[in-house]
């Protein structure tokens, strides 16, 4: 590829993840357009170089331009990063459509499943762009917005099962402080990606009542196998778990106070509602809606899921946090592996 001319990436939308991998990209010399459909957000990225609602204390970088024209963003582009939420990917996807080449590489970093029909981000791009969904890479793993727009040290995974399209991606996002390992197990990484946002909301819970780090750990170890099941269930293979996607992510989400699912869930403790919690935060809280999705996919396939099914019944049907989180840890007894194993 030639270097004469300047690489552009188009990144859909212009939240806090979607502003800190522009950076990245940025940083790693191409020229990025960053779309939103908030013509105040566009001005003030591009005068101020900032994203105040978003990354409050972030300088962004000048080959970052923000615009509201979806064309504009994606003419030329040759990789398209979409970090729409869940709920709007769809939409965000169907707007760019008609602008995608075959060319273009399709990236996308969303965490959770389309409400309704619980279909993988990944099968939604690949129904709106009309593409081959073995060729759309995903993007998980450790990382905080507020950490990865500062430069500090963080390592992702991309996965596609077409492995090429995993290497492109990994080329164009790996920087000195951005690391990028490729795994060819997509399913796996997405759902990794998406469940772990759950666990989170516990562990916001079980600190928000004051349990302390043996309750956690314990919560986090079952959460693991909780999101393995459901994953091997779907097709994954179970190694992923093990990897940043699944153990690495869930220990960033549930041990720190920058993860809003983490808030979310020690606010719900303190006795807030949903609504109250939704509200006082004023961005989205992936794991409320992933709850609902892995509820549903559990009963799908037969996988069973103690976490989520308490967690289902605190933020949907009015149970008090205390009674689920003392349900939780007073299961019945059981074996430890019988629980890892896939159950048949």
């Amino acid at each position: 590829m030639s270097h004469m001319t300047q690489r552009r990436a188009a990144v859909l939308v212009a939240g806090s993840w979607g502003t800190a991998l522009a950076t990245v990209l940025a940083d790693n010399g191409y020229d990025v357009h960053i779309w939103s459909r908030n013509e105040e957000q566009v001005n003030e990225i591009n005068e101020h170089h900032t994203n105040k609602r978003f990354l409050q204390e972030a300088v962004l970088p000048h080959n970052l331009k923000a615009t509201t024209d979806m064309e504009e963003a994606i003419t030329g582009a040759e990789l398209v990063l979409f970090v729409a939420t869940s709920a709007s990917m769809r939409e965000v996807a169907r707007k760019a459509s008609p602008y995608i080449t075959e060319s273009m590489l399709i990236i996308h970093a969303t965490k959770g499943f389309e409400t309704g029909t619980l279909k993988r981000m990944t099968t939604v791009l690949a129904e709106e762009l009309k593409t081959d969904p073995t060729r759309l890479v995903v993007l998980s793993g450790p990382s905080h917005a507020e950490e990865v727009v500062r430069r500090q040290p963080t390592t992702v995974v991309v996965a596609a099962e077409n492995m090429e399209a995993a290497e492109q991606a990994q080329d164009a996002l790996i920087t000195q402080s951005f690391r990028v390992y490729t795994n060819p197990d997509a399913i796996g990484v997405e759902v990794a990606g998406a469940i772990k946002n759950i666990i989170a909301l516990g562990a916001g819970l079980t600190d928000g009542l004051g349990f302390g780090d043996n309750a956690k750990s314990a919560l986090i170890t079952r959460g693991l196998s909780e999101i393995t099941r459901l994953g091997m269930a779907m097709g994954a293979n179970p190694l992923t778990f093990s990897g940043l996607a699944g153990v690495g992510d869930l220990i960033v989400t549930c041990t720190s106070t920058l993860s809003r699912n983490w808030r979310a869930g020690s606010m719900l403790a303190k006795g807030k509602s949903l609504d109250t919690v939704l509200a006082e935060m004023g961005m989205v809280v992936e794991g409320v809606r992933t709850t609902s999705a892995a509820h549903e996919l559990s009963q799908t396939y037969g996988v069973v899921m103690p976490i989520t099914e308490q967690l289902y019944k605190v933020l949907f049907e009015g149970k008090e946090p205390r009674k689920a989180a003392v349900d939780l840890m007073g299961r019945g007894r059981k074996h430890e592996m019988e629980d890892i194993a896939p159950i048949q």
